[in-house]
């Protein structure tokens, strides 16, 4: 039997004092108490009937509540559906809350539910995590009436005012309200559009207009105006067996505080957003013979009527991708996608009814899409999702496919594809959406499993696609090369995303959460060593240089220079490949710019392997290290390649050809950008941290900190021994060099905010008290008496002013006045 969870709130023990509003509320009960149900819902309401039945009357707004569904555990998810100009797009959320409601004498109590701490009610200890956390009350509504008769007990009361007045957590999230210096909201430009009501949630669209001092848009109104989105959905009496997360496959997850666990303190466990695929009783023993089965319920995404017709089957397609990953669980026909139903085929079918899941297309210049998901708390059952698709992600889609694939994909040259072309695009960003909201986040550890070389041969590609997952920012195949013939230039479905979806779906029938455990752990260890089904989290700051973002291939130094050989055989092309007849050069000069994105992609990437830590997640009992330093000769070829490809003066960038239709001026300052970039990059405090420690670790295997120094001192500076001419563009890089080592002596390194620490990737160092200034002083006093030496060496006056200059400013640095 499964004991019954104690949940707490997280809040301070004792009253919540709530909104101004809730007192209004409260004042308001005591004046006007309870009426007849006839004198409030009058025979002029306009009703809507589902989970509550919603009642408009005049311009009042009231809930009808069925006593069964009061202490009935409710979500409620707050976006901000319509912004203000400036602030970003619709549709994210601002807050996701577990609500209950509750009568109290001749109130309804809107509480907030947390199962962050839980305890079996069976233990004692589960009295002290009630007690600790007391569940705050959102708001109060006074009773305004009541129905009874032999069938309901419903309580009627006013939500008017819960959505217009200023309820902070149902409306424009406090962040932001700082940000624009919000001071409070404007009753008399704020109203309910609609409150409408479905078999299983409520949905209210409510606009909001905040007085602001700095506003993002339209200044002289000093104020903001948004439409914010409330989903109220019920959750399941019974949860679904939860399936605990393991760090191994990339999931999504959400984790709690158990007190109740035989453990000396406090854990927190985990487990995985998924949906609820259950094998039907009549189907189970055909399950057990490992025959393929339908399950209990499909997931069903229907598809936006405002789709164009064109790109439907597209998206169709990628959604029903997923099947085969799913027969791996044991299920066929597991994902479907259908059309949405006309109006005259269902009048009540809507994309806001949490019942159904829908591909919303919207009228968006924003180049994205992307695939959220609404959970329960307390099992990690995904209840519904909308995946969210922009029109202009054909751009993006465009423009990657272009600079990728342009030089050996005769499909890709040109400003607009042809429809099967961007279908297959389409189909593929169908694919990857799709799998976000069956619970699989990026994994970026995917595309290294394979090597680069085996990504120029057709038979594996056609086979192997360009990544063992779809969900790796794996784009296109840009390592291929003209003679290679007939390669595969995306990733599909693969080896990853199949084991994935068995390991976080196929049932377990018979066995307890806890019991499971084991299974899962002798799947992963099936696997273990293997670089296809490999996890590498997303990072937001590179230290693993296996797990990034838009690369290709096992090595990136050799996959980068197969890229840039694609880019030189593109950029000739470019007036070519993006001109037609009686256009101006925007086009040109948008895909100029995504060669330039490119090649620095392909710099971050190598960079990436300097100082590098790879990172493999392992369990107690495997063999081998979780976290592992690069080999020193890739950071040797790391930086040899940057020094080659990036320092030395890029002058295939540098076309004439193209500049004199785009622009007046600018290409030098691009130039150097890209350098800097990558410069202060490379001189990273985390990075110069991992050297060290590498060095510590390793000894002579490392490649050290001091050894990169000078490395990179010598390969920017080559002209100074020979005293040869120093063009403009190295010029500028050397000055950016001098200027890097100067924020090194007079910066400690900047911390991130604490909220994304965990997110992104910073190895933390007390700069002051490390070798780092010791060796940047010498750096430093090595470079000042070389380039008084170049200086009187080389008959260039340009090199000789730009050298003198260096030299005095180097001195500055080592003796500040």
């Amino acid at each position: 039997m499964t004991a019954t969870l104690v949940v707490s709130c997280g809040g301070k023990k004792g009253a919540y004092k709530g909104d101004s509003a809730t007192a209004a509320a409260s004042k308001k009960s005591k004046k006007d108490g309870m009426k007849p149900y006839d004198k409030v819902i009058t025979k002029d309401a306009k009703s809507d009937e589902g989970l509550f039945t919603v009642h408009m009357v005049d311009d009042k707004y009231f809930y009808e509540i069925p006593d069964s569904l009061l202490e009935r555990e409710m979500l409620m998810v707050t976006r901000i559906a319509k912004t203000a100009a400036g602030i970003g797009f619709g549709g994210g959320k601002a807050n996701t809350q577990t609500l209950r409601w509750q009568r109290k004498n001749d109130n309804i109590l809107l509480r907030v539910v947390s199962h962050s701490v839980v305890a079996a009610d069976s233990l004692p200890v589960s009295i002290a995590v009630e007690n600790s956390n007391f569940e705050p009350i959102l708001y109060s509504f006074p009773i305004a009436a009541m129905k009874k008769d032999s069938v309901t007990n419903n309580a009627v009361i006013d939500v008017t005012d819960f959505f217009t007045k200023d309820v902070k957590a149902i409306g424009f999230p406090q962040s932001q309200r700082s940000r624009y210096k919000i001071s409070r909201l404007d009753d008399s430009r704020s109203y309910i559009d609609t409150l409408r009501s479905y078999p299983e949630n409520i949905e209210s669209r409510h606009v909001k207009t905040y007085l602001a001092s700095n506003p993002p848009s339209n200044g002289s109104t000093q104020s903001v105006s948004l439409e914010m989105s409330n989903s109220m959905i019920l959750l399941p009496k019974e949860p679904m067996k939860r399936r605990y997360f393991d760090q191994r496959v990339g999931w999504f997850a959400r984790g709690q505080q158990d007190y109740g666990l035989d453990a000396q303190e406090t854990k927190t466990v985990r487990y995985l957003d998924r949906w609820r695929l259950e094998v039907a009783d009549e189907d189970m023993d055909a399950f057990n013979r490992g025959e393929l089965v339908v399950p209990k319920k499909q997931i069903v995404y229907y598809i936006d009527p405002a789709t164009p017709q064109q790109w439907r089957k597209y998206i169709k397609q990628g959604i029903e991708d997923w099947q085969v990953a799913f027969e791996e669980a044991g299920f066929k026909e597991a994902i479907i996608a259908a059309d949405a139903p006309s109006k005259e085929e269902d009048p009540d079918w809507s994309p806001e009814d949490v019942r159904y899941s829908t591909v919303r297309y919207l009228a968006s210049p924003i180049p994205n899409a992307n695939g959220p998901h609404v959970s329960d708390p307390r099992s990690g059952e995904i209840l519904e999702s909308d995946i969210n698709w922009y029109h202009n992600v054909m751009t993006l889609l465009r423009n990657w496919f272009f600079i990728q694939t342009a030089a050996i994909n005769e499909d890709a040259r040109g400003v607009e594809f042809d429809e099967e072309v961007m279908g297959r695009l389409i189909r593929f960003v169908s694919a990857h959406e799709v799998g976000h909201t069956l619970g699989l986040p990026h994994n970026m550890g995917s595309s290294v499993a394979y090597k680069v070389e085996d990504l120029r041969d057709p038979a594996f590609t056609k086979e192997y696609g360009t990544a063992p997952s779809i969900m790796d920012y794996a784009r296109f195949n840009y390592v291929a090369q003209p003679e290679d013939g007939d390669v595969a230039l995306m990733p599909n479905i693969g080896p990853y995303d199949k084991y994935a979806i068995k390991w976080g779906y196929k049932p377990l029938p018979n066995l307890t959460a806890e019991e499971e455990k084991k299974v899962l752990d002798e799947w992963i260890l099936e696997k273990a060593g293997d670089p296809m089904y490999r996890f590498g989290r997303q990072q937001f700051g590179v230290v693993d240089y296996s797990s990034q973002t838009e690369d290709l291939g096992d090595d990136s130094m050799l996959a980068s220079s197969y890229g840039i050989k694609n880019l030189k055989r593109i950029v000739p092309n470019l007036n070519e490949w993006t001109g037609e007849e009686g256009e101006n050069y925007d086009d040109l000069e948008t895909m100029y710019g995504q060669v330039l994105s490119q090649f620095n992609r392909y710099m971050g990437h190598v960079a990436g392997n300097i100082g590098g830590v790879k990172e493999t997640y392992k369990a107690y009992g495997q063999e081998g290290a979780v976290y592992e330093h690069a080999p020193r000769d890739k950071q040797e070829r790391a930086m040899e390649f940057l020094q080659e490809q990036l320092f030395e003066t890029p002058e295939w960038l540098i076309d004439q050809e193209i500049f004199n239709k785009i622009e007046s001026d600018g290409s030098i300052e691009r130039i150097r950008g890209i350098q800097v970039r990558t410069l202060n990059n490379v001189l990273d405090f985390g990075r110069m941290a991992r050297l060290m420690e590498n060095e510590e670790v390793n000894g002579r295997e490392a490649y050290g900190l001091l050894e990169m120094m000078t490395d990179l001192r010598k390969g920017i500076f080559s002209e100074l021994p020979r005293g040869s001419q120093i063009d403009r563009y190295r010029r500028n890089l050397q000055r950016a060099y001098v200027e890097r080592l100067q924020f090194i002596m007079e910066n400690e390194q900047q911390q991130l905010p604490a909220a994304f620490r965990a997110f992104a990737g910073q190895s933390s160092i007390d700069v002051a008290q490390s070798d780092i200034r010791p060796i940047v002083r010498d750096e430093l006093q090595t470079l000042l008496r070389d380039t008084r030496r170049a200086a009187n060496r080389t008959s260039d006056r340009l090199s000789k002013i730009h050298l003198r200059d260096l030299a005095e400013r180097i001195d500055m640095i080592l003796n500040p006045v």
